[in-house]
């Protein structure tokens, strides 16, 4: 990892990068201020900006000889090399790092027969690895909230007769207090050596060694799938693509915690809503399709996939009929059959954009390919959702129902890119006819 230096001035910031990473003031090579970005020559360029107008800026560029930086691949790992060169360095300028009662980390009990993960103020348990500083609460329950959807580990300090509320939504998996209930010695033993595994990789992610898991995942892969155990690769597949993705387009900003927070309030309300009539163990990954047709030419469906309540538009997907059909419930029997052969990530939940017969043909296709996956509609005039089992129950959440607004919202997300599509599509014929 290269430090990269130019002279503390605004015309020397055209050679720094564009991309995420770290950045240093130095006032005679001692570290001064420390800060993070997603564009670290745009953040510099702030900070010169600034300096006309602020006190503190003009004193950190009037104080910096030089400027260090150095780049990372993902704002997430800027923000650990940040916390690490801060708790090194502790620069004046840092003001927040420096007030006791601003200090903020992540510890882990790792001495602990299930250790745990809490956030705390102090330093002050030599039995604990900590992590950090960090600059907020919300940050760090934004950075423990991804890492725990691929490591899921427990916050609770005492072990329950139940288990908790994060082991039903898998956040927590195995859950210590299950653990504990279990009266096969061998299964007891197994699962805990699962528990600290999940709880060495999360400190290895926040050490920012994330490439050695990952290595480690790919292995494991191979080697079953030389074996031929598939079914056992596919877990780690999806838990690879869970950490690829949080190490490559996770923003750690205080806007987009917002955004999470609200997510999850979403997730959590439709999980509720859905367990009164299915089973519906999470609901990380959702998927909805829509079809555009107009009299069978140029027609279409869309896929769009909503990651842990926010659209996930490198998941989206888009379908053109190859096969001639004589109706939208063979169209859309084909576009399933198609998603469905392909290897990517299975979902928690399948919503259709339609009311009780495009649901039978997901049904049909499901039964043909031996598969299971929670369903539903969302038919219009009103909204409602339709329950995808025998009974084909309709339901009519109250309209400002957190749940039912996130299927209303994936539903509208679909019609709008499979919308784009067909347009597309149909323009591409009109080019055509226009020049015969």
């Amino acid at each position: 990892m290269s430090h990269q230096v130019i002279s503390c001035e605004k015309s020397s910031l055209g050679s720094v990068p564009t991309t995420s990473g770290i950045y240093i003031f130095k006032d005679n090579a001692k570290p001064i201020y420390i800060g993070k970005s997603v564009n670290i020559r745009a953040r510099l360029k702030s900070h010169f900006e600034n300096a006309k107008v602020d006190l503190k800026e003009k004193a950190i560029i009037d104080s910096s000889k030089t400027i260090s930086y150095i780049v990372t691949d993902s704002e997430f790992k800027a923000l650990l090399l940040e916390s690490k060169y801060i708790q090194k360095y502790k620069p004046r300028y840092n003001v927040r790092w420096r007030d006791d009662k601003g200090y903020l980390y992540i510890k882990v009990t790792i001495k602990d027969i299930y250790p745990k993960i809490f956030i705390t103020r102090k330093e002050n348990d030599k039995k604990s690895l900590y992590f950090g500083p960090f600059s907020s609460v919300r940050i760090i329950r934004s950075i423990l909230k991804e890492i725990r959807r691929v490591f899921p580990f427990c916050t609770q300090k005492q072990l329950t007769k139940q288990k908790c509320f994060y082991a039903k939504i898998h956040l927590c998996n195995p859950c210590p207090s299950e653990i504990e209930k279990l009266k096969n010695e061998k299964e007891k033993i197994q699962a805990q050596k699962t528990y600290l595994q999940n709880i060495k990789n999360v400190v290895k992610v926040l050490d920012g060694k994330t490439e050695l898991i990952l290595k480690k995942l790919y292995l494991s892969i191979k080697e079953f799938n030389k074996t031929e155990e598939f079914e056992k690769s596919i877990p780690l597949r999806e838990r690879i693509l869970r950490l690829e993705g949080m190490l490559s387009n996770k923003r750690f900003d205080e806007n987009m915690i917002d955004q999470y927070n609200q997510s999850t309030k979403q997730i959590l309300a439709l999980q509720v809503l859905l367990g009164k009539y299915m089973i519906v163990d999470s609901l990380c990954r959702i998927e909805c399709f829509d079809m555009s047709t107009m009299t069978f030419e140029n027609s279409s469906a869309s896929m769009v996939v909503f990651t842990d309540g926010l659209s996930d538009k490198k998941e989206y997907k888009r379908f053109k009929i190859k096969q001639e059909a004589n109706s939208d419930f063979e169209m859309f029997d084909e576009v399933l059959k198609r998603r469905f052969k392909n290897n990517w990530p299975m979902p928690d939940l399948l919503i259709v954009d339609g009311g009780k017969p495009q649901v039978r043909v997901a049904q049909r296709v499901f039964e043909s390919l031996g598969i299971t996956v929670p369903l539903i509609g969302i038919a219009k005039r009103p909204d409602r959702l339709i329950i995808g089992d025998d009974t084909l129950q309709t339901i009519k959440p109250y309209r400002h129902h957190l749940g039912f607004r996130l299927v209303q919202a994936l539903r509208d997300e679909s019609h709008r890119f499979a919308k784009k599509y067909h347009l597309f599509l149909r323009g591409k014929t009109d080019g055509i006819m226009k020049s015969v």
